[in-house]
């Protein structure tokens, strides 16, 4: 299968374009810099005979603009805009065209973050808090128009190829002798490595829908991660755990709930990611 990556530099990218060569698959990777086999834009509708062309049985959709605070300033919305919801519709055209199949990777964000009941994928009620979330949501709205789409929603990002929480909080370790970490966001984490050989179960198969995707282990809080980060570092810095409003900083609101249920995933066959504590176990020595 020939299967077209974006955003193959980033953390999930570089981890998919791993798994599809492992299983002997066709990885053709795009980004707009790097050694990639296209450097495009997917802003640009030019892109649409671009992906016409490369002709894949499949395209896996990672890229997108990320950085949940920056998407709120005003000088920003129109790039995250153009990244998040034109680009996905530019690649859909070319998807649709073609008759391939879609992988569009989602986030929690695209709920309102309330109460205290894991979403399930098939949910409608949509009220996301922030611009990053908005975003996402109109590109999933333009993805769900084809007939061979998967989406995946996916929380607490962390792999090797990219900035990340743990990163974040191991270099703040060394130099702080505690921080402050919110106990009131609550989700699961999810390894790069681990959410790839998910994606390309999927890809293979034509059960298309809706999905969620994160380690298992439990739902946790970003204290409760820290916690664990520092304990198998090795590391002593002390974590206190405060409330959102008492963190403040934030740009972007932030929802309280995270909870996937990812039961989904065993109704249609799906092997569910291993628990997260493994992952970040892995992951601590994939980077040491």
């Amino acid at each position: 299968m020939k299967v077209l990556v974006t955003g193959a530099n980033g953390q999930l990218g570089h981890d998919v374009v791993n798994e599809l060569r492992k299983r002997g698959h066709e990885a053709v990777t795009t980004d707009i810099a790097g050694d990639m086999d296209y450097l495009l834009d997917i802003t640009k509708e030019d892109v649409i005979n671009a992906v016409k062309d490369i002709n894949p049985d499949a395209i896996i959709h990672c890229a997108a603009w990320t950085a949940v605070d920056a998407a709120e300033d005003e000088e920003n919305k129109d790039k995250v805009y153009a990244i998040n919801v034109t680009g996905t519709e530019n690649l859909v055209k070319a998807a649709a065209k073609l008759d391939c199949k879609f992988l569009y990777l989602s986030t929690d964000y695209v709920f309102d973050g309330q109460g205290e009941e894991p979403w399930k994928p098939d949910d409608k009620s949509y009220e996301p808090l922030c611009y990053y979330g908005e975003t996402k949501l109109k590109g999933e709205k333009k993805v769900a128009t084809l007939e061979k789409f998967f989406i995946v929603r996916i929380a607490w990002v962390f792999g090797k190829n990219g900035k990340n929480f743990i990163q974040t909080m191991i270099n703040v370790g060394k130099t702080h002798d505690e921080v402050r970490v919110v106990n009131d966001q609550i989700g699961t984490p999810t390894y790069t490595y681990d959410l790839s050989r998910l994606l390309v179960d999927m890809i293979e198969t034509d059960k298309y829908g809706y999905y969620h995707a994160t380690n298992e282990g439990g739902y946790i809080s970003w204290y409760d991660f820290c916690v664990e980060i520092y304990r198998q570092a090795g590391m002593n810095t002390k974590v206190i755990p405060v409330s959102t409003i008492e963190y403040g900083l934030s740009k972007a609101k932030r929802p309280f709930n995270s909870r996937l249920d990812k039961s989904k995933l065993s109704e249609n066959g799906f092997e569910r990611l291993p628990d997260w504590k493994d992952a970040l176990s892995r992951y601590l020595k994939e980077i040491s």
